[in-house]
């Protein structure tokens, strides 16, 4: 699976977001507001960045290609899963569309699940090495 389609997709979602949900424009730009699109570009580069070092090893469903260990995988097992949480409340504050909150702690147990069936299926595949490279990572 390609990084560029959801690189370009994410932005204009957002964009979207902000220019198709009611009063959103509107509201002032707090530092709350601005924190949030802080957060959010910064997870952004980072999802994008954990996607890249996976390469072909990234699959919807656990898989286990290749032991990625590099990068940020050398000290977070699953970056994807903690930026895209950054990247989502950063919009949720940024849009100022504090009901959505409810769907964080939703998406963590979600992520949780997937991130344990990951982690069997690695630990399966690799073993030792896995079970090495768990230690001196979080997440």
């Amino acid at each position: 699976m390609s990084v560029i389609g959801p690189a370009l997709g994410i932005p204009v979602i957002a964009l979207l977001l902000y220019f198709l949900i009611p009063g959103v424009t509107e509201q002032p730009w707090t530092w709350v507001r601005i924190s949030g699109v802080v957060m959010a570009v910064i997870g952004y580069v980072l999802v994008v960045a954990a996607r890249m070092q996976l390469g072909r090893s990234f699959s919807i469903r656990p898989q286990a290609k290749e032991l990625v260990v590099h990068g940020l995988y050398s000290r977070i097992r699953h970056p994807m899963y903690v930026f895209v949480d950054l990247m989502l409340f950063g919009l949720i504050l940024a849009l100022y569309l504090p009901w959505a909150l409810l769907i964080l702690p939703l998406l963590a147990i979600v992520q949780i699940v997937q991130a344990r069936r990951e982690d069997h299926v690695l630990h399966a595949t690799f073993g030792q090495a896995y079970l090495d490279y768990r230690r001196q990572t979080w997440l």
